[in-house]
């Protein structure tokens, strides 16, 4: 679990870094962090994708938001002890349930 949160916080943090240095234009000398190069990746992306390289920050925005939402159920699921084949099959349990004498009471 440990290593999923890794492989999920890693990446997150150096591109969210990346994106405020870049977009501050604080470069400290790296060309790579240069506002110019900001612009040339998210031209590339639109480019790519064939939206307005304008639009591509929100989009990447709210893919990591899903991620960061999957990956934390994922963790919430397995804190609980539960895994997600348990989760599913308790989704179409829920409303069953057998009575021991296989006939239901009569109420009062």
């Amino acid at each position: 679990m440990k290593w999923l949160l890794v492989f999920w916080a890693v990446p997150v943090t150096f591109l969210g870094g990346w994106y405020t240095l870049s977009y501050y234009d604080m470069n400290f000398g790296l060309q790579f962090l240069t506002r110019d190069m900001h612009d040339v990746v998210f031209m590339v992306y639109g480019n790519i994708l064939g939206v307005d390289p304008a639009v591509v920050p929100g989009m990447v925005f709210k893919a990591i938001l899903v991620d960061t939402a999957i990956v934390f159920g994922l963790v919430f699921l397995r804190y609980k002890g539960l895994t997600l084949a348990s989760w599913v099959k308790g989704l179409f349990t829920r409303g069953r349930q057998r009575t021991s004498t296989g006939s239901a009471a009569a109420p009062e």
